[in-house]
């Protein structure tokens, strides 16, 4: 079967082998499968989310915090079996507070529906949420009505310059844009929680400022007051980190060697409240000390 999954298109052949633009098969390639705490409050409260990370991703940031799975050039691991993958979920469910989360999974669609199927064969009925970039085909999105609960997909850019140079994502807001109007559509704008307060079904839009960028932030702020709801819950991030990779020619300058600082993200945030926000979480400003994941541990984030 042609893989059209992201916006991308390849058409490839993924059956044959490692091929398109995300260099993956049709196997199931995850780096991690781990409780994760620091998610937004109503989905990993005390006991934390089930997230399961994919290999390889269909966009290339130069700043990716996971770039040590997420590098499409980076060789992949074995395969999981279905059996393996969700022989781990179940063991972690029952420590979590029963939120099965699926990270960077644009490139794996149907990797991600193969395991909420079997979950569901087993007689288990997690809460699932979709932790995307954004960068997804509507089609795509629309083949997941009715097995994903929660999405949570980032809105990066207004800019599209910005995003092809430091995301090599061509087109980016018209897709993001798109595929977030086909998530309201199935979901609504009010996140709605359980008597716990643990989300279980709706949407939460992440931004993460970037230094010197504040115009490309308040443009997608723009974009989702006008196009979509203020009312939606937002999550805005200032947790950037300087990548540690040399990126010469690919949109990395000075400015991007720096962690946001506090005008910027005041500037952002007064924006927020200028536009009609009034749902979602405000990132401790120096956040970006707190979320570097470290893959090559059992748990990234311990």
């Amino acid at each position: 079967m042609k893989c059209n999954q992201c916006p991308r298109k390849c058409n490839a052949d993924r059956s044959s082998g490692a091929s398109g633009w995300c260099r993956l098969d049709d196997e199931i390639h995850i780096a991690s499968i781990c409780l994760h705490y620091g998610e937004e409050p109503p989905l990993s409260r005390e006991n934390g989310i089930v997230n399961v990370f994919f290999e390889h991703c269909n966009m290339q940031c130069v700043y990716c915090q996971n770039h040590s799975i997420s590098d499409n050039c980076k060789e992949t691991g074995v395969p999981l079996s279905l059996e393996e993958v969700c022989d781990h979920i179940c063991t972690l469910l029952s420590r979590s507070e029963g939120n099965l989360g699926f990270v960077s999974p644009s490139h794996c669609i149907r990797q991600v529906k193969r395991i909420i199927e079997e979950l569901h064969h087993r007689s288990v009925f997690p809460v699932v949420i979709y932790n995307c970039n954004g960068y997804d085909n509507v089609d795509a999105i629309r083949s997941l009505e009715g097995l994903v609960d929660v999405w949570l997909p980032d809105f990066k850019y207004s800019d599209d310059l910005m995003a092809e140079q430091l995301s090599s994502a061509p087109g980016y807001s018209a897709a993001a844009l798109a595929s977030l109007k086909e998530m309201m559509r199935q979901c609504g704008v009010t996140l709605q929680t359980n008597e716990k307060g643990i989300a279980i079904r709706g949407i939460i839009v992440r931004h993460l400022v970037l230094p010197g960028a504040t115009e490309n932030s308040i443009g997608v702020l723009k974009l989702i007051a006008e196009e979509l709801s203020p009312n939606l819950h937002i999550s805005l991030m200032s947790q950037y980190f300087p990548p540690e990779r040399d990126h010469s020619g690919r949109g990395i300058n000075r400015q991007m060697q720096r962690t946001i600082n506090r005008e910027e993200y005041e500037s952002v945030i007064e924006a927020f409240y200028a536009l009609g926000f009034h749902r979602g979480w405000l990132q401790e400003y120096d956040s970006h000390r707190c979320y570097i994941p470290d893959f090559s541990k059992k748990n990234p984030f311990e």
